[in-house]
């Protein structure tokens, strides 16, 4: 899953990259509202984290605009207010949930791990399919209950078809959710971790749709 964070505190900035990075997403970053609101307009982003007090163009302002622009990705505002009257105009703004300043990054992986879930229409922090099983907090994946060891970018792939369980998913697609935007995005890569999965997993859980992309779901 690939996330947006804009944040001008760039220890900060780089502390939230750090550990939504060890916690499996692609994650791009911003330092201001101008370079954040043209990221998050142009991108396909899994969920937002975005501080309201940045320079150029202040939080609110971009996230109003996202929401003119039709852009619905979960967004989770960051704020050192405590009025909260602030906390209020972000979410009548459009925002989907807010942490405020200081806080504990374990609350903010929850709060974006429940984001993203709840946009896929999941209940839970475990996502099954069949036998398979991934546990989207710990990133742990089990078939028939015995571990299944994956690379970080395998994990990536897999956590984004169950993401979206049952749905045709384009290479094009998947490589627009597992690369940042600095990467040389190549989507004949995908094929190779597609194969890799599908040793690695056993059974046929992930089947080509010839044309259009891939689709997981329970082995027949």
């Amino acid at each position: 899953m690939r996330l947006l964070i804009v944040e001008d505190d760039k220890d900060l900035n780089r502390q939230l990259a750090e550990a939504l990075t060890e916690a499996g997403y692609v994650v791009d970053r911003a330092y201001d509202g101008e370079e954040g609101h043209y990221l998050g307009d142009t991108e396909p982003y899994d969920a937002v984290v975005l501080d309201l007090g940045l320079p150029v163009l202040d939080g609110l302002s971009v996230l109003e605009k996202w929401r003119r622009n039709k852009r619905i990705m979960p967004v989770l505002i960051l704020t050192a207010r405590d009025r909260w009257s602030d906390k209020v105009a972000g979410i009548d703004a459009g925002a989907d949930d807010y942490v405020a300043k200081p806080f504990h990054m374990e609350e903010v992986l929850a709060r974006v791990r429940a984001l993203v879930r709840r946009a896929a229409g999941l209940a839970s922090n475990e996502i099954e399919c069949g036998d398979l099983r991934a546990d989207l907090r710990t990133s742990r994946v089990t078939v028939g209950g015995s571990p299944v060891k994956l690379t970080s970018l395998e994990y990536r792939l897999l956590a984004y078809l169950l993401h979206h369980k049952g749905k045709v998913i384009s290479r094009t697609e998947l490589v627009e959710h597992l690369y940042d935007q600095d990467f040389d995005r190549d989507s004949n890569t995908i094929e190779v971790f597609v194969g890799r999965l599908r040793k690695k997993l056993g059974g046929d859980y992930i089947e080509t749709i010839r044309g259009l992309g891939y689709r997981i779901g329970e082995p027949v």
